[in-house]
């Protein structure tokens, strides 16, 4: 019974790379700065919303975490790892996810900031899980920013959506 106890704990507690406490903040601080950036998407009633956000920003920084093991357990000579790879196979994921929210509908582009936002998720969730906090964080904040203060400008200098991304209203001259 010890034996069996010993190994069982032997195979949830011990984690290759970081330890538990590390991994469970890391995956908690990955949805709650990426629930940031979804809370906004959510009050501006967008596709993909706090919980999107949140998930694309979670399972970024489980394959994050999940590959810190990886590595620190790929001690021998005859095992490569090439953490780019992460980067790649997450970022490729997500980007099926983000190309899924843009439609093209009457002549009109819709959700490309929301598919931003899912792709920018998931670098938070990518540097949190590698323990690049202040990245992690810093995106957050600069996508806030992005999306808000900036969206805010853009209305006060004038600079209306409708006439920047569908061309001149009908009756208007484009200038040429």
């Amino acid at each position: 019974m010890d034996t069996l106890a010993a190994a069982l704990s032997d195979e949830f507690l011990h984690l290759p790379g970081p330890d538990a406490i590390i991994v469970v903040l890391r995956l908690a601080g990955a949805a709650l700065l990426c629930a940031l950036i979804g809370f906004e998407r959510e009050r501006r009633r967008h596709a993909a919303g706090l919980r999107t956000n949140m998930l694309v920003g979670f399972a970024a920084a489980t394959f994050a975490v999940i590959s810190s093991g990886v590595i620190a357990e790929a001690t021998s000579d005859t095992i490569r790892t090439d953490p780019l790879r992460l980067v790649e196979a997450v970022t490729s994921g997500v980007a099926f996810l983000a190309a899924g929210l843009i439609v093209f509908s009457r002549g009109e582009v819709r959700g490309l900031t929301t598919g931003a936002t899912v792709w920018l998720s998931a670098a938070i969730g990518l540097a949190v899980g590698l323990g690049q906090w202040i990245v992690g964080l810093t995106a957050a904040v600069g996508g806030l920013v992005i999306l808000v203060v900036l969206r805010a400008l853009e209305r006060r200098l004038g600079l209306d959506d409708q006439a920047r991304y569908h061309g001149p209203r009908s009756g208007e001259h484009d200038g040429s």
